[in-house]
């Protein structure tokens, strides 16, 4: 018979982060009291020192990132369009204030601008001052960096005005609810060149299922069934440790058929990433066959 872990969630609630659903939960122990914390117009942010994950960006206590975890998110949201579509001059971020989307972009010296538009300072603020890893791009040249509302800001872009858009969300909550709108991905498809690329933070399968199911149906509709691809990336601290990007074009090349395996290889190996690699990159577009399932229904 086992003792019971003093250090539970259950039993020390103050030292825990419970990202939950009502029905799951995962809980990160951090130590002492919150690095930051501001209650912004539309959250709450905070920051957290970790016992083994490094430091922790959270909104309104759903985590966000943590510094041992963020390349599998930053590097597959970012790489996977980028080493798929043969020319990327002009990029729109939206969301992103930890910075971490915009580090892996700068990578790619092709870029030529990169927009950022991200509604709530306050995460801006709180990752440039304790992220610094994560949000070390985000004073680059090339960066055009808006805090203002990125819904708005789509509803009125200039038709064929981006090479790639990325929709680097928290979740379907507050001041994101709106980017799960098929009138938003509407907005994202117009502002899309022709064979464009739009990669979105998408969920998880598992912890939020319905959003999950929900937001590739709507995909499907704007951007048609051929041109809409789900893929996976694991990530230890979001709950269920399982999470879903997706790939769409605007008639564009798929991610897999047009996929160059040697250069992908290379660029992998010039900057040392921590997760995305040429073999990866296939292997997250094959879908266990109950999520095949879901998205088929």
């Amino acid at each position: 018979m086992t003792t019971p872990d003093t250090a539970s969630p259950q039993l020390n609630p103050e030292e825990w982060v419970t990202d939950s659903n009502g029905r799951v939960a995962l809980s990160i122990r951090f130590q002492g009291e919150s690095l930051f914390k501001e209650e912004s117009p539309f959250q709450t942010v905070e920051v957290f020192n970790t016992h083994d994950r490094g430091k922790m960006l959270t909104i309104d206590r759903m985590v966000m990132c943590t510094e041992a975890d963020e390349a599998a998110y930053h590097e597959m949201i970012v790489h996977v369009p980028m080493l798929t579509h043969p020319s990327v001059k002009d990029v729109l971020v939206i969301g992103a204030g930890d910075g971490g989307t915009i580090r892996e972009l700068v990578l790619h010296e092709e870029i030529e601008k990169i927009t950022m538009v991200e509604i709530d300072e306050a995460v801006v603020r709180a990752s440039k001052l304790f992220l610094p890893t994560i949000s070390s791009a985000l004073e680059h040249p090339k960066l055009n960096l808006l805090i203002d509302d990125g819904i708005k800001y789509l509803q009125n872009a200039a038709d064929e005005s981006y090479d790639l858009i990325i929709i680097d969300s928290s979740d379907p909550v507050g001041p994101s609810e709106g980017l799960f709108s098929k009138t938003f991905y509407q907005d994202v498809y117009r502002a899309l060149r022709p064979g464009g690329v739009v990669t979105i933070q998408s969920e998880s399968p598992i912890f939020h299922q319905q959003t999950f199911v929900e937001l590739n149906k709507c995909l499907k509709e704007v951007f048609g069934q051929d041109y809409v691809h789900c893929y996976l990336v694991f990530i230890p601290m979001y709950p269920t440790g399982m999470w879903s990007l997706t790939y769409c074009s605007k008639q564009g090349v798929h991610p897999v058929k047009n996929f160059d395996y040697n250069k992908a290889a290379q660029f992998t190996e010039a900057h040392q990433l921590r997760y995305y690699n040429a073999d990866i990159h296939q292997a997250a577009f094959a879908l266990p066959t109950h999520i095949k399932k879901m998205l088929e229904a």
